[in-house]
């Protein structure tokens, strides 16, 4: 067993999964989340989030000795910020989580200690945290090592990508890019690339950036297609068998915490610069709202047909297929505006185990929905739902 310590702060969908995966290499691990049911649930073997396979791990690191979990951070040899970065109404984001984090385990550190920010951040925040830390620890400046290196994980297989995806590691200076780089060998079998902390930080916002605007081309295309009666799942099929094309399929929108947030960091930081990536944004942010005008031209079909209100079904609320997060999820939007316009809505959530949603929605279950609905969308292609496809003349569907 190692004799490094690594102090973990956040313990969600990515700092659990960190922290259960870096104690799997049978390191010393002590993770910090200031949710006192989460600690308790974790001590006990137990996960809070749906992931393949966490379970498990967390069950056997925790039995083992490899991980503890508590509300207040310790002494350690390495500290991993993977709290959350949200933004405040205006899109600007919100580092309050980050610098919170910093400010409890500076008590904390030591001469040659590492700190590493893995939550996705504006550019400079890294040197901005350092600051804090040289400001109320003067004696730590020159002593102690600072970088920032983005999680780039895929949920569902965040197990898997911890080990094997590159990553992109950037110091506040040369020592710290190298002894950061020192740490990840340990348990990183990708390519640990080299930078600064601020092309690192711009690097995360890229390439949320790259693929938001690729889904907003997608997401237009629909909007376009719908308005002149083109089948754009056809169109677009098409279309990719152009040897250097590949569009992306469109859906309800865009969510979770990284592609619906991480470009308005950029256009934030340079709102006279970044037109097309504030363009894409707007786009897929809009998607929603289409998704129920459209719904509500069905729902128009229906009452001239029958002469009452229907009961509209929605199936999935995660932001994207086979999870449970609910992170600024386009498919809860939909169905929040429903409720909000005062339609009947019975919806599904499968991953998430619990009877009341966000804003007081309930979780029917899918033979409700599919029982008792009029009309029935499919708003997340979810694995489960699959068996129901092309069976219900009234089912209609955004993603596939």
């Amino acid at each position: 067993m190692s004799t490094l310590k690594v102090v973990i702060m956040g313990l969600g969908y990515i700092g659990l999964p960190t922290a259960a995966f870096i104690a799997s290499k049978r390191i010393k691990v002590y993770g910090v989340d200031i949710n006192p049911n989460i600690v308790e649930t974790i001590n006990q073997g137990r996960i809070h989030i749906i992931e393949p396979d966490l379970e498990g791990l967390v069950r056997y690191v925790v039995e083992k000795g490899y991980l503890v979990v508590d509300t207040k951070p310790t002494q350690g040899d390495v500290f991993l910020i993977a709290v959350p970065t949200p933004f405040k109404d205006n899109h600007e984001p919100d580092i309050s989580y980050v610098e919170s984090a910093i400010r409890m385990i500076i008590p904390y550190l030591r001469e040659g200690n590492l700190v590493i920010i893995e939550s996705t951040s504006p550019v400079g925040t890294t040197e901005k945290m350092a600051e804090i830390i040289f400001y109320e620890r003067p004696e730590l400046k020159g002593e102690i090592y600072i970088a920032y290196c983005p999680e780039r994980v895929l949920p569902g297989k965040i197990l898997y990508e911890l080990e094997h995806n590159d990553r992109v590691i950037g110091g506040i200076d040369e020592r710290s890019s190298e002894k950061a780089i020192e740490f990840y060998s340990l348990f990183v079998k990708g390519n640990l690339r080299k930078t600064n902390a601020k092309t690192a930080e711009m690097c995360k916002l890229v390439e949320n950036a790259y693929r938001d605007v690729n889904i907003a081309f997608a997401n237009e295309l629909s909007l376009i297609c719908d308005k002149i009666g083109i089948n754009v799942w056809e169109l677009i099929e098409l279309a990719n068998k152009h040897p250097r094309v590949n569009i992306l399929k469109p859906g309800v929108g865009v969510g979770g915490h990284c592609i619906a947030v991480d470009p308005w960091f950029i256009v934030s930081q340079f709102p006279e610069e970044a037109k097309l990536i504030r363009t894409a944004r707007e786009v897929n942010d809009y998607k929603p709202l289409w998704v129920v005008q459209e719904i509500e031209e069905k729902v128009k079909e229906f009452k001239e047909r029958y002469k009452r209100e229907p009961i509209i079904g929605c199936l999935g609320l995660s932001y994207k297929p086979d999870i449970d997060d609910l992170r600024e999820s386009p498919a809860l939007k939909v169905v929040e505006v429903l409720i909000e316009k005062g339609y009947k809505v019975m919806a599904n959530e499968p991953h998430v185990h619990q009877e009341i949603i966000k804003n007081s929605i309930k979780n029917y279950s899918i033979e409700e929905v599919i029982n008792s609905s009029d009309l029935i969308f499919l708003l997340v292609p979810h694995k489960v739902y699959k068996t129901f496809l092309g069976k219900l003349e009234n089912l209609y569907y955004f993603s596939i």
